[in-house]
């Protein structure tokens, strides 16, 4: 009877302390130029309660020693979701390399100008937060900074910048932006044409490496997550290209010879995704299965203890349609 009692006590104590497996809003970026929402996206984001898209409006490159923008959103309609919609902006790392004070402050009023621009034109000009992407490196890092305050000042609006694996862990040196929120880039782990073995878009032990002590990063801080997939295609010389969006099932055709996990070689002359491949190239498949996207999930949730939403990249049926709604919950 006491032995009974004591199962019974530690099967009362194991289970109510065995935890349940968190939970996480669900948002998506939208990146591409001209706009494709259509009935898979629409489903998707309907199917896992999504109410926020980060919406990539243009670039900002340098040209000719100067900041210009390019790579506009196009016939976006705002309607076809039911969102908050966020504008979101690219910055190569060298439109900030000795960026003069004033400079900078017209750079942000350029910036927010335009943005409210197309954000009228696609119907969400009444938006509340400004996500800026940057790569930025210590070199560039006052500018930088300076642009995001210079932006919330201009605009009155909450500022949030994405924070990538090496900002995290080098943040000595790379400082702390001064905005609202960032979101953790947890992907682009390494470079594709660099890297050989590892999947390149995302390596979890990389990963956790980098992010060891995430969770004492001082600002509020949002995760992204990779859902695309693409080819690192190697020709005779070398020289290499990357294939957005090739899936295995692009490549499990008499056009392809699989040589080990993830690399293949091309049987004859063929075209991949529109791109013409000559006999003998060597391609490397880089996805992002299921079951990788839980394991990174299972640690990001050991490591950041405070409330989080999870932000895809991106809403495209091309890769949305590789998951099931669980897979992406």
């Amino acid at each position: 009877m006491k032995r009974f009692v004591f199962l019974l006590i530690f099967q009362m104590i194991f289970f109510g302390c065995k935890s349940e497996p968190r939970t996480h809003p669900i948002q998506f970026y939208h990146w591409k130029s001209n706009a494709e929402i259509g009935q898979t996206e629409i489903d998707y984001f309907k199917k896992l309660n999504s109410n926020k898209l980060y919406i990539r409006l243009f670039d900002v490159v340098q040209k000719d020693g100067r900041p210009e923008p390019t790579a506009f959103l196009q016939n976006f309609d705002s309607k076809k979701l039911n969102a908050k919609y966020i504008p979101t902006v690219y910055f190569i790392n060298e439109v900030f390399y000795k960026l003069s004070a004033a400079e900078n402050q017209k750079l942000a009023e350029n910036v927010f100008e335009l943005i409210q621009k197309i954000s009228k034109n696609s119907g969400f000009e009444n938006f509340d937060e400004i996500q800026i992407d940057c790569d930025w490196t210590e070199s560039t890092r006052d500018s930088y900074f300076q642009f995001l305050k210079e932006l919330k000042e201009i605009s009155q609006k909450r500022i949030g910048s994405t924070l990538r694996l090496h900002q995290v862990k080098f943040r000595n040196k790379t400082g702390i932006p001064p905005v609202d929120k960032v979101y953790l880039m947890c992907y682009a782990t390494s470079s594709p044409i660099e890297e050989i073995e590892k999947n390149s878009i995302l390596d979890l032990n990389l990963l956790k490496d980098y992010l060891k002590d995430i969770d004492k990063y001082p600002i509020k801080t949002d995760v992204a997550l990779p859902i695309y997939s693409w080819a690192i295609v190697t020709n005779h010389l070398g020289k290499k290209k990357l294939i957005n969006g090739v899936s295995e099932a692009d490549l499990n055709n008499e056009n392809y010879k699989k040589l080990k996990s993830s690399f293949y070689k091309t049987e004859k002359d063929t075209f991949l995704r529109g791109i013409y491949l000559s006999k003998g190239f060597e391609i490397k498949l880089e996805t992002i299965p299921a079951e990788l996207l839980k394991q990174t999930k299972e640690f990001l949730d050991s490591k950041i203890k405070s409330d989080y939403e999870i932000v895809y990249y991106h809403l495209d049926r091309m890769f949305l349609e590789r998951y099931s709604i669980d897979d992406l919950k």
